[in-house]
């Protein structure tokens, strides 16, 4: 079963949109499991410090290694073989074959950042994986969190309610997705193109591989460049 471990300062903003929709009927069937740590059960003093001042000065505050390192040592067992990612703006970006190749696995560990981010030390000690959900800063992890774990859940075999639902979906095959229709045939003066209504599948499938491609190289032609 997929298991989802979350490390936040926050557990009260989870499961959040995870409770509803297909990720959260999925959870309630028992396809995949939640576990949010609160980092400050590991803080310091009577206030529970998580964090300090950055090393060479500067604004804002930063986790601290030997917090975060002791809520990781406590929750995780040595030989556990879940993916350890740390939600950060630097990090790798999130893609559908990594959504893809997680959700078929025995789920993540997801470390939610704060403030001015995670003490390099931490990130080095324990394996932490920078993912990143896009080229701009978010006040914490947490919505990043979600972001992807809702990229993992919805591809576990069982939540969908048919294994090829998402197999024409944007990224899937390297394409952004064709223009999908459903009735009135007729709206506002723009019809459903004739080719989707005619019966003829393979003229069906030609129509919805150049429309994707035509997308592509109109809105992410970084998509179709050669690796």
């Amino acid at each position: 079963m997929f298991r989802a471990a979350l490390f936040t300062l926050h557990p009260d903003m989870f499961p959040g949109p995870l409770g509803a929709s297909l990720a959260g009927e999925a959870l309630a069937r028992g396809l995949w499991e939640l576990q949010t740590i609160d980092i400050r059960e590991h803080g310091i003093g009577r206030h529970r410090a998580v964090d300090d001042t950055p090393a060479g000065g500067g604004p804002g505050m930063v986790i601290r290694a030997d917090v975060l390192a002791a809520g990781l040592d406590a929750r995780l067992p040595a030989d556990d073989p879940r993916p350890r990612l740390l939600m950060s703006p630097r990090g790798k970006p999130l893609t559908q074959a990594r959504a893809r190749e997680w959700s078929l696995g025995p789920g993540v560990v997801i470390v939610c950042g704060r403030f001015e981010g995670v003490d390099e030390r931490v990130i080095e000690a324990r394996g932490l994986e920078e993912i990143s959900i896009g080229d701009y800063v978010l006040s914490g992890g947490e919505i990043a969190a979600m972001v992807l774990l809702d990229a993992c859940v919805r591809l576990i075999p069982g939540v969908m309610g048919r294994l090829e639902s998402g197999s024409d979906e944007s990224f899937e095959n390297g394409l952004l997705e064709y223009p999908q229709y459903t009735r009135p045939r007729g709206f506002e003066g723009r019809e459903i193109p004739p080719v989707l209504l005619n019966g003829d599948h393979a003229k069906i499938a030609k129509w919805r591989r150049e429309s994707a491609e035509r997308i592509t190289r109109e809105r992410r032609p970084d998509l179709l460049k050669e690796p």
